[in-house]
């Protein structure tokens, strides 16, 4: 009697709410570089991912010597390739979940790493059947640029202010809210340079802004570099003059916004695909760029930023700048670096976040923590 295929067994239990890792031969081969044979043959063993399993449970399920069975787990954890807390390990999802922690930590070989990075490379410009995840589900939503209220945002008299923009809206009132800020690189520009398909619009050292316990934490381990509250300002300033786009949590805030994604759309693993394949990973956010073609000078910086190709440029009769409102997201990139402020934002909409956007049972900060911890 043949054994198991202890790898599809595993691969079925890390799905989570909307993420998913498909039977697909990329999916496979992912997994093999993460777990080896003897360590696969523990993690089938594993509950689905939200639930965890001591050592002594795998011991009683398996047969295996416990001493064993840690080190195996261990060496994992060590690759944040699975989660520990305490005495208790867990499978966490691929994307997101494994994937930043692996590469934030980079704790494997070059080797893996480099195969690690190219697979989720093809995972990221490839939308698989299943995908990996629902594509009906909203991850992030853009964050409006640093002082977005006074620069760039069209008031209307005849709305209260407070009705006009919400803090969750705004990059500033995160960064306003936090006293501890770090930089991490950016793991999707990281995999790129891996793989040999580097972003041209910035490096993966211009990467995530983590904010409150969460960047010390990484600080501390090495993984992050701290700054202050100015220079935190500062950095953010720099990643909206090279036309990236600050992407948190889908929700209204918390302490589980933690995070600041600064994306381009040639490699995030979900500004790509919402670019790409018009899909819903990136929500637009309520806001739309307004032209006053008296001001525009058509210096074609708004065609250049726009990392949504919503704006482009028309030799017609009479040339002009133009605006494709579908597929625009409304991060306010355009109107930051406009030269002569012809662009301003006009909120179109009201839609309110979740208060907490869930991923099945957990969010996007814990399970990071989880696997960082």
């Amino acid at each position: 009697m043949s054994e198991p295929d202890y790898y599809d067994i595993v691969r079925q239990k890390l799905t989570l709410g909307p993420l998913r890792a498909p039977p697909h031969p990329k999916i496979f081969e992912l997994l093999k570089i993460f777990w080896d044979q003897e360590t696969i043959k523990v993690l089938s063993y594993f509950p689905p991912v939200g639930s965890d399993i001591s050592i002594k449970e795998l011991a009683e399920k398996t047969g295996m010597d416990r001493k064993v069975i840690k080190k195996l787990l261990n060496n994992a954890a060590k690759k944040r390739t699975i989660a520990k807390s305490g005495n208790k390990y867990s499978l966490e999802p691929l994307v997101p979940g494994i994937f930043e922690a692996y590469f934030i930590v980079r704790a494997d070989t070059q080797e893996n790493l480099i195969k690690a990075a190219e697979i989720y490379r093809f995972l990221f410009k490839n939308i698989l059947s299943p995908p990996v995840f629902d594509t009906n589900f909203t991850l992030f939503r853009p964050l409006l640029p640093t002082s977005a209220t006074e620069k760039i945002i069209q008031v209307d008299a005849t709305i209260q202010p407070q009705e006009q923009v919400m803090p969750y809206e705004l990059v500033e009132d995160l960064i306003n809210k936090r006293e501890s800020f770090a930089v991490i690189p950016c793991q999707c520009r990281l995999i790129g340079e891996l793989s040999g398909e580097p972003c041209e619009i910035a490096s993966s050292d211009m990467g995530c802004l983590v904010t409150g316990p969460a960047a010390e934490i990484m600080a501390n381990f090495g993984w992050a570099k701290l700054l202050t509250k100015e220079e935190a300002l500062e950095y953010l300033k720099e990643t909206e003059k090279a036309g990236l786009v600050h992407c948190a949590s889908n929700s209204r805030g918390g302490e589980h916004l933690a995070f600041i994604c600064n994306c381009c759309p040639c490699h995030c693993g979900a500004l790509g695909p919402t670019k790409q394949f018009k899909i819903n990973v990136v929500t637009p956010s309520n806001f739309r760029p307004q032209i006053d073609y008296d001001k525009c000078k058509i210096c074609k910086t708004c065609v250049k930023k726009c990392p949504m190709e919503a704006i482009t440029y028309s030799e017609s009769t009479e040339p002009q700048i133009n605006f494709n409102p579908d597929v625009c997201i409304g991060c306010g990139i355009c109107a930051y670096n406009c030269p002569t402020d012809a662009i301003a934002l006009v909120k179109i909409s009201n839609k309110i976040p979740p208060k907490i956007n869930k991923i099945g049972n957990k969010i996007f900060a814990q399970m990071l923590s989880e696997l960082l911890s």
